[in-house]
């Protein structure tokens, strides 16, 4: 590691009549001179050993969770390749937004990043009436991390076996359609996908999966929009049925369930995606290690296996990429929150 070392400058009284010390004077003055532009080559050099201290990365959900699961998984593998020393710092609350505004708010100098995800990054600006930063000017998008669909589940009894079939009965009668809590993922592409069948079923948030999943399988909802996590283990045991899922293609845990747009609704599409970012201002060239590492660990087949065992796909691109996904699923998640009337609970 390149280092700049530097020793005190003392004032000393120069004797212009002797030769010697006006040559050293003119050497002093050089010197000086030399001083800014040293200073200016010294952010190059400390960019180039980056990171020279542990690395924070913020995860702005609780330990154990989705977002903490696959943070671990990722940089895990980026700390094997490169020696980095990563510490994962759990913030939760207010819907993630607290962890991503401690980033917001962090020095700008690539030793804070932080993991965001759909809620925080874009429909929280939208679903909450005050934010605590913005999201599209107040971070430098780093990499577009990793992607999940939402399935469309009923209870393993439910009358309704496929997804034209629960369509039909919404147009014939209300429906109630549980989630997680109002302004999720799951409750939002609820809300998208009944303004394109054009249903209207009765929302019944609920505080987390758990109490949500009880209430489907004793036949208390009709349907609900759930992540691959919530979902699969009562899939697997065969008390749910799932009917769709959100993404452009299919599912490789759910390889024989449809995706929406297959079953008459071209170009449907809604994710639960993770992207990691840092404050803004960050240097382009630490942005640029970040992103080439990620890169590389998301690229490795075993991450690839473990993602879809959680049924996520990795994803990966360019920082610049990622800053045009991040306005556009803005503008997109923001229009459902305001049509669906959302509002932080």
């Amino acid at each position: 590691m390149t280092r700049l070392l530097s020793s005190p400058i003392r004032r000393t009284g120069l004797k212009a009549a002797s030769p010697v010390n006006a040559v050293s004077a003119r050497s002093v003055l050089i010197a000086l001179a030399a001083i800014p532009a040293l200073l200016g080559a010294a952010p190059v050099l400390a960019a180039d050993a980056y990171p020279s201290q542990p690395v924070r990365l913020v995860v702005p959900f609780p330990p154990a969770g989705g977002t903490d699961v696959l943070s671990r998984l990722v940089f895990n593998k980026v700390g094997a390749a490169t020696h980095w020393t990563i510490v994962v710092e759990n913030r939760a609350g207010a819907g993630g937004n607290i962890g991503l505004d401690s980033v917001a708010k962090a020095r700008a100098d690539g030793y804070t990043i932080g993991m965001g995800q759909t809620a925080n990054l874009a429909i929280n600006p939208s679903l909450y009436p005050k934010m605590p930063y913005d999201a599209v000017k107040d971070f430098t998008p780093v990499v577009l991390v990793s992607a999940q669909p939402v399935v469309v589940i009923v209870r393993q009894d439910s009358p309704f076996k496929t997804l034209a079939e629960l369509v039909a009965a919404g147009k014939a009668k209300q429906l109630s359609m549980a989630s997680a809590g109002t302004g999720t993922v799951g409750h939002l592409t609820g809300e998208m996908f009944q303004r394109r069948a054009g249903i209207k079923a009765l929302h019944v948030p609920y505080k987390g999966a758990s109490p949500a999943l009880t209430d489907l399988m004793g036949g208390q909802t009709d349907f609900y929009f759930a992540t691959p996590p919530i979902a699969m283990p009562m899939l697997k045991a065969g008390k749910l049925r799932a009917l769709a899922v959100t993404s452009a293609k299919r599912l490789a845990l759910l390889p024989n369930v449809p995706t929406v747009a297959e079953q008459g609704y071209a170009g449907f599409q809604a994710e639960d995606w993770k992207a990691l970012v840092a404050p803004a201002g960050t240097p382009a060239d630490v942005i640029k290690r970040l992103n080439a590492e990620v890169n590389k660990a998301l690229a490795q087949p075993d991450t690839v296996t473990k993602l879809r065992e959680e049924g996520s796909e990795a994803r990966g691109g360019s920082p610049t990429d990622l800053a045009a996904f991040i306005k556009s699923e803005n503008t997109r998640w923001g229009a459902i929150v305001r049509e669906s009337g959302a509002k932080a609970e």
